[in-house]
């Protein structure tokens, strides 16, 4: 076992073991040789994302898996690198999960102080806006061309209706109803 000293960062009085001191720690030891850190992005939109860390030993079996997400108005950092912090995030996580620099926290230096900035900009990444499904969107689109196109109006309406009324917000609905008029 190795004697590594893991520079540790100093929040509200804890002592964090940093990212980058994980993966130092892990590249350097001889008992990872050729193993690795592979990540994938299970979901990755222009307004969030969510990353998968695996670590895998020298035969390609995963040992550890950490996950991340990351909003990106979440802070300033994450305006424009939000997927990175996501990678890092989740790659820490991997590493303390196969035991790396977790002496005093699983939490890495970066995810408290996130979390902590998170906190007091009274954002709350649980409340976020509604996207409508892309078949939603669809829906409404050919249910508007539908309706328009119709020489019975009406008819089309409620054949709409009839057919997709519960996929339709009542929001959606009462804007195709003004086709009808």
């Amino acid at each position: 076992m190795s004697n590594y000293k893991f520079k540790t960062t100093n929040i509200r009085g804890k002592q964090y073991v940093e990212v980058n001191e994980r993966i130092k720690f892990f590249r350097q030891e001889e008992q990872y040789k050729n193993w690795g850190i592979h990540t994938e992005f299970p979901m990755l939109t222009a307004d969030e994302c969510l990353c998968r860390a695996s670590i895998v030993d020298a035969d390609g079996h995963t040992v550890a898996v950490g996950h991340a997400h990351e909003v990106k108005t979440a802070s300033n950092i994450n305006k424009t690198s939000y997927v990175e912090n996501c990678e890092t995030s989740a790659v820490g996580r991997a590493l303390a999960m196969l035991g790396i620099g977790i002496d005093a926290s699983i939490a890495s230096a970066n995810e408290v102080q996130d979390a902590i900035a998170q906190q007091e900009s009274g954002i709350d990444l649980t409340k976020k806006p509604r996207q409508p499904k892309t078949e939603e969107v669809s829906i409404m689109d050919k249910a508007v061309n539908y309706v328009k196109g119709a020489t019975d109006k009406q008819k089309a309406f409620d054949s709409i209706i009839s057919k997709y009324g519960g996929e339709l917000t009542d929001k959606q609905k009462a804007g195709l109803k003004k086709f009808v008029r």
